[in-house]
């Protein structure tokens, strides 16, 4: 970890204390220092949904036929038929267009949320950079859980991973697969967050990181009262979660977020239920019209959570220096 996180912590926690509040962007740019980019399947009031047969979708078929309905509908829209579009498309145009093939038989509505302001007609950017590029790739089908056991998930991931190797230049030793198939690592909370940290802890400026979660999302009370505006956590549920818990909004952005160095270019895509502003970024847009097309400030980002958390990491962290 940069020795400026510590600089950065004292130099807001200053201005906080004399009364000249930082901006939204100050915020964001102080308590997050890379530009990070998240697709999520629905609102966090929403669940998402499989689909039965990712053949109607037009999609690889690597690991069986069930897929999720946000994943499936992605990748028809920048991978149909295993080719990418004739031209660039736009930020908008991918979250309408994977609104438009999940309208006619999903409820739910994907969201783009993201660190920075940004142009959203400017073309959609996966990774960018010519630095390492590293991939997380999540799936989750709880086999054997009654309820909850999914079908889709391992497809996601097999389908979304031709995706970024084929296309987006990823490479299979910078590619880490958790899903519960008995041949890959298990997705447990501690292997989900020990992946994550890595990540955060070996990118580099010029880097460009790609995680991608397939499985079940959960909203639950808010463990620290009054932390949340509504009062509820967002969460991933790990394999373990029955005996070992869930994974809190708070903990993602502790593992990933706060401590990925600056120049790092994040993109997220979390096919999950409640998952809409599981990351806590400062900017949303929703391809519903709701946010007039544009980016706008997330009502639920919470400067005061987030610096917060972001504190108790640079104590934690002054502690071993000590």
């Amino acid at each position: 970890m940069p020795f400026d996180f510590i600089n950065v912590y004292r130099s807001l926690k200053e201005r906080f204390e004399s009364g000249d509040e930082p901006s939204q962007k100050d915020r964001a740019i102080g308590l997050i220092p890379s530009t990070v980019v998240m697709i999520s399947g629905c609102r966090d009031s929403q669940t998402s949904a499989d689909v039965c047969n990712v053949e109607q979708f037009c999609l690889p078929d690597t690991a069986g036929k069930a897929g999720g309905a946000f994943t499936s509908a992605l990748l028809r829209v920048l991978y149909h038929d295993e080719q990418t579009p004739e031209s660039d498309m736009s930020y908008i145009q991918v979250l309408e267009g994977i609104r438009d093939q999940l309208d006619d038989d999903y409820t739910q509505v994907p969201q783009l949320s993201s660190s920075r302001p940004s142009d959203l007609d400017s073309p959609f950017v996966l990774a960018e950079g010519e630095g390492t590029r590293q991939a997380l790739l999540i799936g989750i089908n709880y086999a054997g859980h009654n309820p909850g056991e999914l079908s889709g998930c391992h497809n996601d991931v097999m389908n979304i991973k031709k995706y970024i190797m084929e296309v987006h230049g990823f490479e299979e030793d910078n590619i880490v697969v958790l899903m519960d198939d008995g041949e890959h690592v298990e997705p447990t909370g501690e292997n989900i967050l020990r992946e994550l940290s890595r990540l955060a802890g070996e990118s580099e400026s010029g880097d460009s990181v790609f995680v991608h979660y397939s499985g079940h999302g959960a909203s639950v009370k808010d463990d620290d009262d009054g932390e949340e505006a509504d009062g509820m956590d967002e969460c991933l549920c790990p394999i373990d979660y029955a005996e070992n818990g869930v994974i809190r909004d708070d903990s993602l952005y502790s593992s990933l977020i706060a401590t990925m160095n600056s120049g790092v270019y994040v993109t997220c895509l979390m096919d999950c239920c409640h998952s809409g502003s599981i990351l806590d970024l400062p900017y949303m847009y929703k391809p519903d019209g709701s946010t007039g097309g544009q980016l706008v400030e997330n009502p639920k980002f919470r400067f005061d959570k987030l610096f917060q958390l972001f504190g108790n990491i640079a104590s934690d962290f002054l502690d071993i220096l000590q």
